[in-house]
């Protein structure tokens, strides 16, 4: 398989114990493709909208997005203050494919946040101000797995109570992969919560051998995951998407986008981080709105879908 663009927790991670999850390995040898009613050798692209709630700023430009089809999917940072605001609108769009991003680092320098469970049940994963640690590798060195579940379990009991149906489970910056022990909690969410969720096909090749055999017919497995990097950024904002889209194999794809209006709130949120800061945003926005990534789309003959038609197809009745 092709990785491109692709950006993962640099914790090297092995999942120990047994995978159980939600499955429709095969329906007389069809592929996912062929299950949802297109051609064998489709290819298949959730475009993807990460970090939804985490400002008013995200939330107008994933609204604008969704309403303007440039993205089919995106998820919910629970913790941030800005999520209220986000569930009133899906509450209000119950087609909106939505999902919930798992959150347990706070990157910005000014613009903090912690758990939606109370703090003296999850110590390990907050500092001394009570803020959830900026990096993955922090999260690594001090989280207590029984916590870090606790506080999973919450953001997603929390979304479903504020009227949010999630389509699927993923994670911000990787945080649930930081240790062995956070992936087993992240990969039994999906039978607990009967939801695809967010796992590339080339993580496998990190598991013991038992368990990528048993993963490896998952229908929600990603072929390829397209996400811009600092290295990967050219003078045209959209070489990188370009180059990605046009290189596509069949198979099940997402591209990750990093979408905001470019105004004064997302730059103070954003104050010293380029890297999917402010502007870095408002070139995604622009790029997935554009008839340039439409025309590319069409050109190419990818299949846009949404998290959503992949777990109806999970909880269909044999």
């Amino acid at each position: 398989m092709k990785r491109t663009i692709f950006r993962t927790s640099k914790t090297i991670f092995i999942l120990i114990g047994l995978l159980i999850t939600c499955n429709l390995s095969s329906q007389q040898n069809k592929n996912l493709a062929e299950m949802l009613g297109y051609p064998r050798d489709s290819k298949l692209l959730i475009i993807h909208a990460d970090d939804m709630g985490l400002d008013h700023s995200v939330n107008t430009a994933c609204i604008k997005a969704f309403e303007n089809h440039g993205i089919t999917s995106g998820s919910v940072m629970v913790p941030c203050p800005w999520t209220l605001e986000l569930a009133d609108y899906i509450r209000n769009h119950p087609d909106l494919d939505v999902g919930i991003h798992l959150t347990l680092t706070a990157e910005w320098n000014s613009y903090k946040w912690g758990g939606v469970s109370s703090s003296d049940q999850i110590t390990s994963l907050l500092d001394s101000l009570g803020n959830f640690y900026p990096t993955v590798e922090q999260l690594a060195r001090n989280v207590v797995a029984e916590e870090a579940g606790k506080e999973i379990h919450a953001q997603i009991n929390r979304a479903i109570k504020l009227g949010i149906n999630p389509t699927h489970i993923d994670t911000h910056m990787g945080s649930v992969l930081a240790t062995p022990e956070l992936v087993q909690i992240y990969l039994g969410l999906s039978e607990e919560y009967h939801l695809p969720i967010l796992f590339p096909r080339a993580y496998l090749s990190y598991l013991p051998q038992e368990v990528s055999s048993a993963l490896a017919s998952k229908i929600f497995l990603l072929d390829n995951l397209i996400m811009l990097q600092t290295n990967t950024i050219t003078e045209k904002w959209g070489d990188a998407y370009e180059k990605a889209i046009m290189e596509m194999k069949p198979g099940l794809n997402q591209l990750i986008v990093h979408i905001a209006i470019d105004n004064d709130e997302m730059k103070a949120v954003s104050k010293g981080h380029d890297d999917y800061g402010s502007a870095w945003r408002q070139h995604d926005l622009d790029f997935v709105l554009s008839n340039e990534f439409k025309e590319l789309l069409k050109a190419n003959n990818i299949i846009p879908i949404g998290w959503r038609q992949i777990r109806d197809l999970m909880n269909k009745p044999l």
